[in-house]
């Protein structure tokens, strides 16, 4: 199946974001730490020119450590780019946002001159999370779907800095299907733009193949699991998820796979490594 996901109003938001931009002392991408490269509009790099960008990596709880770090130091090769890897839930660590944010424009934040700052990533990445730990209240929608926010509202932290939150925007073109399929792995495109099976047979191959142990332990797979289906099968069966013939309800075991998967259930997983951004960026 190819994924195809595009919510109208993220036409919109490219305009807005470009007017926004023009404004704003430094950029804060939410990105998901699991597949950063993935989860990047890359339109973004474009508009914003020579502004300040820090790249958060969020949900870093659910993400494989070591390659996390090796994120890091990828992103600070990139000029005037800083990454910092956090949970938005944890105000202990979404309080460094706001001194990074200082330290990168510091001649803003002061009486009069405020820090222009604005929060932009996909759906479902976290940003409004994100706003409503800085801004200590729910200022912003949260839900468990993507494509919460819809329009832009500026916030100001009473700190100095005034964050304009934006529309989740999706890069468009979805002609990489290894990209989308990792996001709907993910869960950060809407169900009904996915077929649960596709999904949760792509994401069963990957753990097989990059985290085969917690796959294995955490589902007492046998050795005839030689493939994607074979894998989802075991699956189904160790969850439950039969039709009323004590057949195998694939979409069903596909389902309750990728939830436990996002839920960190598996332990901590990263759905790519930066050599396949390195590579991108390269050919782009």
């Amino acid at each position: 199946m190819t994924i195809k996901w595009y919510p109208g109003h993220m036409g919109k938001a490219h305009e807005q974001i470009a007017e926004l931009i023009r404004k704003t002392d430094v950029i804060i991408e939410v990105l998901d730490a699991r597949l950063p490269a993935s989860s990047a509009n890359h339109l973004l790099a474009e508009l914003r020119r020579e502004k300040p960008c820090i790249k958060v990596l969020n949900k870093n709880d659910l993400a494989d450590s070591a390659v996390t770090r090796a994120w890091v130091q990828t992103f600070r090769k990139e000029a005037g780019v800083r990454a910092l890897p956090l949970s938005a839930k944890q105000l202990r660590e979404v309080n460094q946002l706001t001194r990074l944010c200082m330290q990168l424009a510091p001649t803003r934040g002061k009486p009069g001159r405020p820090l222009r700052a604005m929060v932009v990533g996909i759906p479902n990445v976290g940003k409004s999370t994100l706003i409503n730990t800085l801004a200590g209240k729910c200022m912003a929608k949260v839900g468990d779907k993507p494509a919460i926010t819809t329009c832009p509202q500026q916030i100001d932290l009473r700190n100095g800095i005034i964050l304009s939150d934006t529309p989740g925007l999706l890069w468009p073109d979805m002609g990489d299907q290894v990209a989308a399929y990792r996001l709907a792995t993910s869960g950060a495109i809407g169900a009904g733009a996915l077929d649960y099976t596709s999904v949760g047979l792509f994401a069963a191959e990957f753990m097989m193949l990059r985290y085969p142990e917690p796959l294995i332990h955490r589902y007492k797979l046998s050795g005839d699991a030689d493939s994607a289906v074979d894998i989802l099968e075991q699956i189904g069966r160790r969850l439950g998820c039969l039709t009323g013939g004590g057949e195998i309800d694939l979409h069903r075991a596909a389902e309750a796979f990728l939830r436990e998967l996002r839920g960190g259930k598996l332990g901590r997983v990263s759905f790519e490594e930066p050599e396949q951004y390195v590579e991108k960026t390269i050919e782009r």
